[in-house]
């Protein structure tokens, strides 16, 4: 008989929904700024378009390890994304890619929390590196916005 062995750290449910809410955002902005980038023209949409297609790159490498560790704390990763805004102008998409970035800044930052409530090393780690990543995209879409 062979005995199926869960993961070494135990978390709580909430932590669990919190993964999961996190891989929904990161879903939702992947396609977001992916779809910005294809829709988006002109001379200003040109100097953003690669800067959208390689955030959207990132953000879907984020849901990717997010969703592998939700996996492994026996846990069921979602498969559908908060609401997705593409946007009419160029100006309204990078607001709302802003406003979108400062959302997952908060929501890391309590996951982050959450994990060393509950000695989740791993998982601290992770957001800890993906926060960098999502501060840094928060500031490319801030500096964006103020060209517009």
């Amino acid at each position: 008989m062979t005995e199926k062995y869960g993961p070494v750290t135990k978390v709580s449910q909430k932590l669990l929904e919190m993964l999961n809410e996190a891989i929904a955002s990161e879903l939702q902005v992947s396609i977001q700024y992916m779809w910005q980038h294809v829709q988006w023209g002109g001379v200003k949409g040109f100097a953003v378009q690669e800067e959208l297609k390689s955030i959207a790159i990132a953000e879907m490498k984020h849901a990717e390890a997010i969703a592998e560790r939700l996996y492994y704390l026996g846990g069921i990763p979602t498969t559908k994304p908060a609401p997705i805004f593409v946007g009419s102008n160029l100006k309204e998409m990078i607001s709302q890619d802003m406003k979108d970035e400062a959302s997952a800044i908060d929501l890391y930052k309590r996951i982050i929390e959450q994990a060393r409530k509950e000695g989740d090393e791993t998982t601290n780690r992770l957001f800890r590196e993906i926060l960098e990543e999502e501060e840094d995209h928060h500031d490319t879409f801030t500096t964006l916005l103020e060209d517009l």
